[in-house]
């Protein structure tokens, strides 16, 4: 008797440990479905190769990035402090609103893959309003931990490395 007891016990857990992908917790979702969601910016750095940090979007970045689960993904990025184009007609900017807006901002979407192994997430760009990152890949080193999820972009559109920390909206 006791031998079959062992048996009906312990032949489940031996299954789900071959079943289940590696490094996934139990009772922990896939890290695509955690990060499913709306994330809110809130620190964008620019760091040099000396270690010296900038805030690339200024103190406050505004912005959002959305990962749908389902592989799709959209992110827009601004300073706060963008300036008013005093024509109010937005094309009709003067040459220094312009390049403070192309400079105070970006955004891309396209598709998302995310590598459970070495947590990183692989952004492959449809369109970007930096337009060379159209159609590339970008594989981005992450930390998810509870609502605050941290990236590095390797080679960031304005120099340097990128650091950004989000906050999951509630």
């Amino acid at each position: 008797m006791k031998r079959i007891h062992i048996i009906t016990t312990v032949t489940p857990l031996l299954l789900l440990g071959l079943i289940l992908p590696s490094g996934v917790a139990l009772g922990q979702p896939p890290l695509e479905q955690q990060l499913a969601g709306a994330w809110t910016y809130v620190s964008v750095d620019t760091v040099r190769p000396d270690g010296s940090r900038t805030p690339m979007y200024g103190p406050n970045p505004h912005g959002l990035v959305i990962f749908d689960g389902h592989g799709h993904y959209a992110l827009v990025n601004s300073r706060g402090d963008l300036p008013k184009y005093a024509s109010n007609d937005r094309l009709k900017g003067s040459a220094e609103e312009y390049r403070a807006v192309v400079q105070g901002s970006i955004a891309h979407f396209g598709t998302y893959v995310v590598n459970e192994a070495d947590k990183t997430i692989t952004f492959r760009i449809d369109t970007s309003t930096f337009p060379n990152w159209n159609g590339v890949e970008q594989r981005r080193p992450f930390v998810l931990s509870g609502d605050e999820l941290r990236w590095t972009t390797p080679v960031a559109s304005g120099g340097g490395s990128g650091e950004v920390v989000l906050k999951r909206t509630k």
